[in-house]
């Protein structure tokens, strides 16, 4: 990989069940289709993400972001040797834990670690990706990630519950150096059923909507999330708006 001196990160955040892999994968998707070096960082450990990214057949190398953290020392090279890489794709790259693997598979890290990696990932991509888990109140990589990135997107679903935990876990990001109130709204899965005067009483302003996509549903319980979208009507306002997002964050 060959860096750049733009690197930029984004963080994507938000309730259980509401999306982050999905965003975060097809941004990533997106972004390295236009042939920029890209890092999908995925921190969950309760459900590692990897199995719904691709298929094994796909994968050429599988290590895990574990495996870093555990190190005593963080540099690009240890990164570089424990990326996940994809066949047939030479802009993408993963770093997450391994399926069966979990929070006690390797020796607690800290917060130092977590933003070293982050900051040596700057070194090695043009752009990374980072797939945040939800609970950062004991989820040291997601909480730096939040307050490391150069944009955060903040995900909501339609419904009650999703709103209900953002309003129990914002209270968290009070402090300055997450800048919540600079977080980039996106209502995520948008159903038929709601309608916009709908979107905009549940979940109050919101920059951008992606709407619910059967094909895109049917890629995640596939497992193949970073393969491409097809082309049909059906997808078109989806794909548009993964691109304005990717092209607004990154200024591509």
């Amino acid at each position: 990989m060959k860096a750049n001196d733009e690197n930029k990160v984004l963080a994507v955040w938000g309730s259980p069940g509401c999306g982050k892999t999905t965003v975060s994968a097809k941004i990533a998707k997106y972004v390295s289709g236009r042939k920029k070096n890209t890092i999908l960082l995925c921190c969950d450990t309760d459900a590692p993400p990897l199995p719904l990214l691709l298929p094994p057949s796909d994968i050429e190398s599988e290590q895990s972001v574990g495996s870093i953290l555990a190190a005593a020392r963080i540099s690009d090279n240890l990164i570089m040797q424990n990326l996940i890489t994809v066949k047939k794709n030479a802009y993408i790259s993963v770093l997450s834990m391994l399926k069966g693997e979990n929070q006690y598979s390797y020796p607690k890290y800290t917060q130092k670690q977590a933003q070293e990696l982050i900051e040596h990932l700057k070194n090695i991509a043009d752009f990374v990706i980072i797939d945040c888990g939800s609970h950062i109140s004991d989820d040291v990589l997601s909480t730096v990630a939040l307050m490391e990135s150069d944009c955060v997107l903040r995900l909501i679903n339609c419904d009650l519950k999703s709103i209900s935990y953002l309003s129990s876990q914002l209270p968290l990001l009070v402090d300055k150096k997450f800048r919540a109130d600079k977080q980039i709204r996106v209502a995520n899965d948008v159903k038929s059923i709601h309608s916009g005067e709908n979107i905009e009483q549940v979940l109050g302003g919101v920059t951008f909507t992606l709407p619910h996509t059967e094909h895109v549903e049917n890629q995640y319980l596939a497992g193949e999330l970073l393969k491409d979208l097809c082309t049909n009507k059906e997808t078109k306002q989806f794909r548009k708006t993964i691109g304005a997002i990717a092209e607004e964050v990154f200024e591509l």
